[in-house]
């Protein structure tokens, strides 16, 4: 590599955003993509996938249009599934997990068993099978050069009332990350913890424009960065990761500061 191509270290890799088509999985695909990379992104719904592909390609025509491929996460059969995702996408060099569904914020009294289960599908449990499976399918699993990058959220250092089925696996992605380091070395694995980003969340769980603003309002005030950041922002974080091949098995903390106050 030329000295001065030397810290373009995603040009003409191949990058697979596991929960891509949106909010901050849809920011690293499209920095992926900024970066010279090319991608291919998977949702649960093929229609979110087409628009993802036609909102990335428009914004970067000049770059391998990406590709996306469907997968149900929430299933028994999840092994399965990601079994057949890795095989239409093929070889990888990173492979970026920010797949969840609704956060599973309930009071202790009425957590159930089956409440836990169901909080930890998507979150956790797929995100390890995810890693299991997808490190077959590394372009060169023996080099530092590939890696896998969770994420997990602030709650995992920063407890709050009725959310301690969610910091059960948030914390435990900090855990897994580590081991999974270690387990897959010299593949490096790491770690994104985002705080409140402004994402298409929010209103699609049912929160008005007007109660957004008061909740973003009353937090940002609180942060020591002022304010509350959007997907491009933290999807700095995982371009990172995939290009320091001297990090692995640790969490970056992007969260305007949140854990300080």
């Amino acid at each position: 590599m030329a000295s001065a191509d030397k810290y373009q270290k995603l040009a003409n890799k191949h990058v697979l955003v596991i929960g891509g088509t949106s909010g901050i999985g849809f920011a690293v695909a499209e920095a992926s993509l900024s970066a010279g990379a090319s991608v291919t992104i998977s949702s649960s719904k093929q229609s979110n996938i087409d628009n993802a592909i036609a909102r990335l390609h428009a914004s970067y025509p000049n770059a391998p249009k990406p590709r996306g491929f469907t997968i149900d996460l929430s299933s028994t059969a999840v092994e399965q599934n990601l079994e057949k995702l890795f095989e239409q996408v093929g070889k990888v060099d990173h492979i970026v997990y920010t797949a969840g569904d609704k956060l599973a914020t309930t009071p202790l009294q009425d957590i159930t068993y089956e409440k836990i289960v169901a909080a930890g599908q998507v979150r956790a449990f797929a995100a390890l099978l995810a890693a299991k499976v997808g490190s077959r399918y590394l372009t060169n699993p023996k080099s530092p050069e590939c890696s896998i990058v969770l994420t997990t959220g602030s709650i995992s250092e920063r407890p709050r009332e009725e959310w301690s089925i969610v910091a059960t696996f948030a914390t435990g992605l900090l855990g897994m990350t580590r081991n999974l380091a270690l387990e897959l070395k010299p593949v490096r694995v790491n770690c994104v913890s985002p705080g409140v980003v402004d994402t298409e969340m929010w209103e699609n769980g049912g929160m008005s424009t007007e109660a957004k603003g008061a909740l973003f309002g009353a937090l940002a005030s609180r942060l020591p960065t002022g304010r509350i950041t959007g997907p491009d922002d933290v999807a700095e974080a995982y371009i990172y990761l995939m290009k320091d091949r001297n990090i692995t098995g640790r969490c970056i903390n992007t969260d305007s500061g949140a854990v300080l106050v």
